[in-house]
């Protein structure tokens, strides 16, 4: 059983983008504009509320058979936050690693992944992960294609591996929330979020902003985490029997 102060790492699922637009009369994509700027928030509250490593679902394997216009719209939008995000992650501190497939990708869009990575590669203050063609069943088949049974260690290892680039893993998710007010993990971190506790938030993503990371982490630090064992009270009360 374990308290913890700090979810060390955070997983977003920033969901609600298009009714947010849609609710306003825009076009869907308006809503997808306007979540980048809810990214920048989240980006800048994370390091001082203790989080280490925030992974931010962006874009699912599944995302592919939305409108072609939309997904075009969505890996255009990724460009422009790499190129214009760029230096301020540096200047933040913030390691930036994109997790997922990458063979799928635009050529132009791989690249400008390539040069944020090798950028912001000595940031120490946050690893800033975000999730592009990603589906953590693929991932989960792809680390279990290897030979023989490996232990969970060498297990997450390859994990790790197929989801993105080297040195880009994190730790298990402590803490995982989704906007929008869907409850569903929609393919996501399976295997790293097993224990993970889940908050889900009515507010869509564009809406979402510091105040309401730190509720979420609020409501966090009120659980107990149990990971399999009794609560506290009832072990201590067992041992005294």
């Amino acid at each position: 059983m374990q308290r913890t102060s700090d979810p060390h790492h955070v997983a977003i699922i920033m969901d609600g983008n298009g009714r947010w637009a849609e609710k306003r009369g825009l076009p869907r994509l308006a809503g997808h504009a306007r979540g980048a700027e809810a990214v920048r928030r989240a980006v800048e509250a994370a390091p001082a509320l203790g989080i280490r490593v925030l992974t931010l679902f962006a874009f699912s394997g599944d995302n592919w058979k939305r409108p072609r216009p939309e997904v075009a719209g969505l890996l255009a939008l990724f460009r422009r936050y790499l190129a214009g995000e760029t230096a301020e992650l540096v200047r933040q501190g913030v390691r930036l690693s994109i997790i997922g497939r990458r063979d799928r990708l635009p050529a132009a869009l791989r690249a400008a992944v390539i040069a944020a990575e090798r950028a912001t590669a000595h940031g120490r203050r946050l690893h800033l992960r975000i999730a592009i063609d990603y589906s953590g069943r693929d991932a989960i088949r792809r680390a279990a294609a290897g030979s023989g049974t490996p232990s969970a260690a060498e297990f997450a290892r390859r994990l790790a591996a197929a989801s993105g680039p080297v040195g880009a893993g994190a730790p298990d998710v402590d803490l995982l929330v989704r906007t929008g007010g869907e409850r569903r993990l929609s393919d996501f971190l399976l295997w790293e979020s097993a224990y993970a506790e889940l908050v889900f938030v009515r507010r869509p993503w564009p809406d979402f902003g510091a105040a309401d990371l730190a509720r979420a982490l609020r409501e966090f630090r009120a659980r107990e985490r149990r990971f399999g064992a009794l609560p506290a009270a009832r072990a201590a009360s067992g041992a005294a029997r």
